[in-house]
């Protein structure tokens, strides 16, 4: 198996990309630290059903910096080595510049950035400083189309994906002469609990007929995405931002 002997902590996985990358990892070989927020027994739900020993549940507000450092230690404290950082976790608060007021137009700047772009940032520092201790490994950040076409009615989540691009593609320079890689996945819609009333709602069936597939992504073909970024090799991915969105949006 591809990642046999391979340790991985996986960000946000108790649910939807987070939980799918996981449950693929383990089934190729790794060791997976499942991470939550809040949701602990999701977590624990989805590392008593991986294949393979030795995964384990960790806990962190990505949000509040003062417990990145924690995190990171337990997860190499438990482990010994990381291998593979998935930065996966992330929110998505809707605030329409033109309806909302500037009290909430602030709260959702500052809660986006601090767990989209600060906490996956400070997270890639302090673990990638440890990869390049141990002679390498990998980062792979879950970006989204919206870094790209822009997102109207919230412009924070738009803005922090656009900085985790711009994050990795730095980081993918500096590390790189240290043998750690990083890349980045960027989906369009995904079939997950976060996305589920949209598709389920009015915009379902438009948001569906925006790729040419007629559908969404599955969760499972974004972890298959991650998987290939993760794999030991192909180095020269590094600083790439690979689309996973059906054809929805076409970059030039």
């Amino acid at each position: 198996m591809e990642f046999e002997g391979m340790n991985v902590l996986v960000t946000g996985a108790s649910r939807g990309i987070g939980r799918a990358a996981a449950e693929l990892l383990a089934e190729r070989g790794a060791r997976v630290a499942v991470h939550y927020a809040s949701n602990r027994d999701a977590a624990e739900d989805v590392r008593a059903g991986l294949p393979g020993a030795g995964h384990v549940t960790v806990a962190a507000d990505l949000g509040e910096t003062d417990a990145l450092g924690s995190l990171v230690e337990e997860v190499f404290g438990r482990f010994g080595r990381l291998d593979v950082l998935v930065n996966n976790a992330g929110i998505f608060e809707s605030h329409v510049p033109t309806e909302a007021s500037f009290e909430e137009w602030k709260r959702a700047w500052d809660r986006t950035l601090a767990v989209n772009l600060l906490g996956p940032a400070h997270l890639s520092f302090l673990v990638g400083r440890r990869m390049v201790e141990q002679g390498g490994g990998r980062i792979v950040n879950v970006s989204s189309r919206g870094a790209f076409r822009g997102e109207p009615d919230a412009p924070a989540y738009g803005a922090s994906k656009a900085g985790l691009n711009a994050l990795g593609q730095s980081l993918a320079k500096a590390f790189a002469p240290h043998g750690v890689v990083v890349c980045t996945v960027a989906p369009g819609w995904v079939e997950t609990d976060m996305a589920a009333d949209h598709l389920r709602g009015p915009k379902g069936d438009a948001i569906r007929s925006q790729s040419p597939l007629g559908r969404v992504a599955t969760p499972r073909e974004v972890a298959e995405a991650i998987a290939f970024l993760s794999r030991p090799g192909n180095q020269s991915l590094t600083g790439c931002v690979l689309d996973v969105n059906g054809a929805s949006y076409l970059r030039t």
